[in-house]
């Protein structure tokens, strides 16, 4: 892969995670594989923005999905990508907040 099919590739992981309940989903499916139905409760939305959500992780390769019998069950492709997930601590968090404080106050925003 070309340095701009790179670049491609990792904006459609970050814009697939660039979401708050794509990370609950995520963050559930660190327990292990799960379906739809266990899923909803847990990010607080519909069964069917929970399946858009699931297709958006599963098209970009984040999830992988299993049918077993009349369940569809998720779980993420590689644990890899909490790795992404966990280097945004709270020290680097923390000085993302304080950049854009910084900025809205000096009206650079």
């Amino acid at each position: 892969m070309d340095e701009i099919g790179m670049n491609n590739f990792k904006a459609t992981i970050f814009k697939a995670l660039g979401d708050p309940s794509r990370l609950r989903i995520l963050e559930y499916l660190r327990l292990g594989e799960k379906c739809v139905c266990s899923i909803v409760p847990t990010v607080g939305s519909t069964q069917p923005t929970v399946s858009r959500h699931l297709k958006v992780l599963t098209d970009c390769g984040i999830l992988k999905r299993r049918r077993v019998g009349n369940r569809i069950l998720y779980s993420v492709t590689s644990t890899k990508i909490y790795d992404v997930i966990d280097s945004l601590d709270s020290r680097l968090i923390e000085s993302f907040s304080r950049h854009i404080i910084t900025s809205i106050q000096s009206g650079r925003r």
